[in-house]
């Protein structure tokens, strides 16, 4: 499968396939054609099962190759890893011809590509995502960053990648915890624009009935986003609303410094208690937020906040998406349709 996002400064293709990994020099080769290094920027885990591979695939081809490997874990999206990172590239002599490579989930992607917007003012790189969250969300749409002991990913830009390579094989090697913590975001997407594709995840019985459809999973959540950002790049407008669930779902993570809850955990959270907000404001059709709970609980995600609301304000202020005193918030009026709902931050108090 392929998707293409098309972008008035920038167009690359998403490549979905099963077996990928194992021919990226050949995927690699079709776009890079000047340079002849590349650098492939992995944490611990993801090196463990794939980075010998992909190194050894890229020198078949006839590339110069150095691998990174960081520590696995949200920590390493910090500016305290950029020098490391900066420095390893000046060793290796990359230039503006050749080429970073992030292989692994959301951090691997956003850091090594906000290193790629800023080493030389720019440097291509590929996103190779390795966990089903980054694979239907963050390797898709250009957001990179890095984040501040404040709040995640409040220093970044946009900077596209030159192909995104998607390979559902490698997520055999995730834990289910892992594997959950991705179908969150999946679940995510049906909830703010398909309520088809939304009946389609209830209808699965098993994880192995979930893989048997991956690609059209995969498909589906990357076609939903590439229409997305073709609309709106920046994230002034209809952009904003694949952000269903995470002001709430960032705060969380903050509130327990990324140790307690996965991202996609912290997100399903923030989907059903924004839902709750947003019956109890009338903006949403009563029921949908128990609908969400129970695909949640299905998915073996969590849903309900276990702390008070108070306890995470100041967090969810932080939100990029906010303006002035209100709180710019992702509502849906039904499973299916979403819209921005600017709100006083008053009205948070609604949840318990």
């Amino acid at each position: 499968m392929k998707l293409s996002i098309d972008l008035s400064h920038s167009k690359y293709d998403i490549v979905i396939e099963r077996g990928l990994l194992s021919r990226i020099g050949k995927e690699v080769k079709e776009f890079l054609c000047t340079g002849n290094k590349i650098f492939v920027l992995t944490d611990e885990n993801v090196d463990k099962y794939y980075g010998d591979k992909v190194v050894m695939a890229l020198e078949e081809e006839g590339y110069l190759v150095k691998k990174l490997v960081l520590k696995a874990g949200e920590e390493t999206k910090s500016f305290n890893t950029l020098p490391k990172v900066y420095n390893e590239l000046l060793d290796f002599k990359v230039n503006r011809n050749d080429l970073i490579l992030t292989l692994g989930g959301g951090v691997i992607g956003d850091l090594g590509g906000f290193v790629a917007s800023t080493y030389l003012r720019g440097v291509p790189f590929i996103q190779c995502p390795t966990t089903l969250l980054a694979q239907v969300d963050s390797s898709v749409g250009g957001k990179v960053g890095v984040d501040l002991e404040r709040g995640k990913n409040l220093v970044g830009s946009f900077y596209h990648p030159r192909k995104v390579i998607i390979d559902p094989e490698v997520l055999s090697s995730l834990t289910d915890k892992f594997f959950n913590d991705g179908m969150a975001e999946v679940i995510k997407y049906g909830c703010i624009k398909d309520s088809e594709f939304f009946k389609k995840l209830e209808s699965f019985n098993s994880k192995e009935e979930v893989m048997n459809n991956i690609e059209y999973i995969i498909n589906n959540c990357c076609k939903i986003k590439k229409e997305v950002v073709e609309r709106d790049e920046k994230d002034t407008g209809d952009r904003m609303l694949l952000n269903f669930g995470h002001t709430i779902g960032h705060a969380i993570e903050q509130y327990y410094n990324f140790g307690k809850y996965t991202h996609g955990e912290a997100v399903a959270i923030g989907m059903y208690e924004i839902t709750k907000l947003s019956e109890a404001l009338g903006a949403t059709k009563q029921g949908e937020s128990e609908i969400i709970k129970e695909i949640l609980i299905k998915y073996n995600l969590p849903y309900k906040l276990d702390i008070n609301i108070d306890e995470i304000k100041e967090a969810m202020t932080l939100d990029k998406k906010n303006l002035g005193k209100k709180l710019n918030l992702i509502f849906i009026t039904e499973i299916g349709n979403s819209f921005v709902k600017p709100i006083d931050q008053s009205q948070l108090s609604i949840i318990h």
